[in-house]
């Protein structure tokens, strides 16, 4: 007879192997129920506890392990289909999201699949718009489902000596240099290679639409961290997660994947009742010197802090991503929040949320972008916690909008023009891109608030905005506020019709698969 067991708290375990057994611990509570001890090959058994994996079986290892992992890894018309996920029950659009998250992630190198041609899929999220119509590629067989001999030596026998561990099977952990294969691969033993596997299970997958890294994060790969086993499959086969369609599945960047993976449950203390208090994220995407295969660009740990947890909450709402139609086709796609990426990267780092919005911002077109959302944009200034100071800086810098507003209105309405605010907006944003330092910064905007006139928040909290303008550490803190309050800033004007996406934003944000 053989046996494998495992516990979770074993230290040689990494985050990826604590995701693989709780993929293993699924999938057999999966085949638990609909598989008999008779119906198994070899009478494989085996006992779960929330901390633990007690496997054994009869007979020839390579052909128990074999009958196991076929029934683990399946395919549903030509789409990955995860037995401890109970693929096939779910919608179809989240099918082929993890279908193309794994072949973005795991899989994606030609040789881990065996693919039989395209398949093209429409899905119908917003009865006032066209179809999102996919193109994905179909499979005949992929990698996981005969890897058992891999684990077996010509006899049958499960390997005692460790094997080479291929890029597939650990994302990032591969041979370090080609001249020195036998001194730099990654080496594991065949019972954690068999764990390694399942990994596929327990991970989320997010196709990613970045404006900041572009790309250079096209997916995202979410491990999550694993404490105890049932809780994480109830988390993870809990009907908000797991009946999530195929918008909720993208993300703008690393910060966002990770925290809308924590929240699915609409609030922070989700992650408490659930244990799932940290995730670690990978973005994947395309460098200029491997344009074959998507490369590791990004690794982070979210972590679920009830401030970030709350905020991202607000940020989700009131900046959320949305349904557009093509202006060229009539299909629709999935478009993302430029100043929900900003933010969803500060909140997962425990920065305010606002931070660096200046250097990031540096643009006339991403100005644009950013206007977009000034309504979202305007809610988190007003739902989030943010310090006193901060609140009534913005405040000074909107009254200044405005009156500087109200005086360009009426020279124009006197000379019989046209009002040009957005010429009035691009003067101020490029002379907050000159700040470089205090002493700058100071100067632009003490003059910027001196021009507009009588501004009521400053006068009344004068002694802790100069405090803010002036001080030489705070600076840089000043400036990013003061864009946030440019791009926040509403007035009268209406806002811009959000589902008419610029044609180069619509390229950004493409439909993947039809590239």
């Amino acid at each position: 007879m053989t046996e494998l067991k495992f516990h979770l708290g074993d230290p040689s375990l990494t985050l990826l192997h604590r995701a693989g057994l709780a993929g293993l611990w699924m999938t057999l509570k999966q085949l638990e129920k609909e598989t008999s001890l008779t119906q198994r090959l070899g009478s494989l058994n085996w006992e779960l506890t929330p901390r633990e994996i007690h496997l054994k079986w009869e007979g020839n290892d390579l052909e128990v392990l074999d009958w196991l992992l076929r029934e683990s890894f399946q395919l549903d018309d030509g789409l990955i289909s995860l037995r401890g996920l109970d693929s096939k029950s779910m919608r179809k659009d989240s099918q082929v999201i993890i279908h193309e998250g794994i072949l973005g992630t795991f899989l994606q190198h030609n040789k881990t699949h065996k693919a039989i041609g395209k398949k093209v899929q429409s899905f119908i999220l917003d009865e006032d718009k066209p179809p999102i119509i996919t193109e994905y590629k179909a499979l005949e067989s992929y990698a996981c489902q005969d890897f058992a001999e891999k684990l077996c030596d010509n006899k049958g026998k499960l390997l005692k000596k460790p094997i080479n561990i291929s890029g597939w099977l650990y994302p990032g952990a591969a041979t370090r240099h080609a001249a020195f294969t036998s001194d730099t691969s990654f080496e594991e033993s065949p019972q954690l290679a068999f764990v390694l596997l399942y990994a596929l299970v327990a991970c989320c997958y997010y196709i990613l639409r970045s404006r900041l890294r572009d790309k250079r994060a096209e997916y995202a790969l979410v491990i999550p961290e694993i404490t105890n086993m049932e809780t994480y499959a109830n988390y993870r086969m809990d009907p908000k997660l797991r009946y999530a369609s195929y918008r909720d599945f993208h993300a703008t960047g690393l910060g966002d994947a990770g925290l809308k993976f924590l929240t699915y449950q609409n609030i922070a203390d989700a992650s408490q009742t659930f244990q799932v208090s940290r995730c670690q994220v990978l973005t994947l995407g395309t460098v200029s010197w491997s344009n074959q295969q998507k490369t590791r660009t990004g690794l982070f740990t979210v972590e679920a802090s009830y401030r970030a947890c709350k905020n991202y909450q607000v940020c989700l709402n009131e900046l959320p991503d949305r349904i557009a139609k093509s202006k060229q086709e009539e299909r629709s796609f999935v478009a993302t929040s430029f100043a929900r990426e900003m933010i969803a990267e500060n909140l997962a780092r425990d920065h305010p949320w606002y931070m660096n919005f200046s250097e990031w911002v540096n643009s006339n077109k991403r100005f644009e972008q950013l206007s977009y959302e000034k309504g979202g944009l305007y809610q988190m200034v007003m739902q989030t916690e943010i310090d006193p100071r901060e609140l009534w800086f913005i405040q000074a810098c909107h009254e200044a909008i405005r009156f500087t507003y109200g005086r360009l209105a009426e020279r124009t309405r006197d000379r019989g023009e046209l009002t040009n605010f957005d010429r009035e907006n691009t003067r101020i944003r490029t002379g907050l891109s000159r700040c470089k330092n205090a002493e700058t910064f100071r100067e632009f905007i003490t003059d910027f608030w001196s021009r507009a006139g009588r501004l009521p928040t400053l006068q009344e909290h004068w002694n802790e905005l100069m405090g803010l303008a002036t001080d030489p550490k705070q600076w840089r803190k000043g400036r990013d506020l003061a864009l946030l309050a440019l791009a926040s800033y509403k007035g009268k004007e209406k806002d811009k019709d959000l589902d008419e996406v610029d044609p180069e934003d619509e390229d950004l944000i493409e439909i993947r698969g039809l590239e």
